[in-house]
């Protein structure tokens, strides 16, 4: 791709997409011809434990020409559905490189879809590039995996949004998010059940049905917070 005329690449990845409670969170780095070598040990941020994704989180920065993190909250994921959110989260985290000299031509996604690019329909106007020209956008399956850039992302994304979950822990203890970052696990579930959720949760799913073989966990927190929010 640099070898095409893009001089600024980024490398972007999400997370918090099938978290039950929290943001959706979307990371993006940015590269050039002069970036040297990758910082040691980088690896996509779901084979790496806490404490190495967080020792990265200041290599990368320098490592890399720009980078940022950018999120999109429960509220608006019910309002926009999780695609638009994550198209959302990542136009903020490009937004903070707005104005920048290492505002990226292209952009490298983990996965197949492209969730980034604008396909018809309204959009929200801050969450627009201003001045800015759109950057081609390039999938690519296991991205995170084969691409450094795109590793590298996915690292800040992760540390900054558990980071959140954290620090919403202390407000709603029960749910356990300092542990499970607003995911299926057990206690999360149980807290579900006997609290209902609460305004950090996401309450817009498809809902699941048992037909369709979705796990009973994920089938269950769903039907609970349907339940609570008066079937809607």
């Amino acid at each position: 791709m640099l070898a095409q005329g893009h001089r600024y690449i980024a490398g972007m990845d999400e997370v918090g997409r099938g978290a039950l409670a929290g943001p959706v969170s979307v990371g993006v780095v940015v590269v050039d011809a002069d970036t040297g070598r990758m910082p040691a040990g980088l690896r996509d941020s779901k084979l790496l434990p806490a404490h190495v994704r967080e020792r990265l989180c200041r290599p990368i920065a320098r490592w890399s020409v720009a980078s940022a993190v950018g999120h999109a909250g429960p509220e608006e994921i019910d309002q926009v559905g999780i695609v638009a959110a994550l198209r959302l989260a990542g136009m903020r985290a490009l937004g903070t490189l707005r104005g920048a000299q290492a505002w990226p031509t292209a952009v490298i996604l983990d996965g197949s879809h492209d969730w980034l690019t604008l396909r018809g329909g309204a959009a929200d106007p801050e969450s627009e590039p201003a001045r800015e020209p759109a950057p081609l956008v390039q999938t690519q399956v296991k991205a995170d995996m084969r691409c450094a850039v795109v590793a590298a992302a996915s690292v800040l994304a992760k540390c900054e949004r558990d980071a959140m979950m954290r620090q919403r822990s202390a407000d709603y203890p029960d749910y356990c998010w300092s542990q499970n970052k607003g995911y299926s696990a057990p206690a999360h579930l149980s807290a579900l059940r006997m609290l209902g959720p609460s305004p950090w949760h996401r309450r817009s799913w498809a809902l699941p049905t048992p037909e369709r073989g979705v796990a009973d966990p994920l089938f269950e927190a769903a039907e609970v917070i349907r339940a609570e929010a008066g079937g809607q």
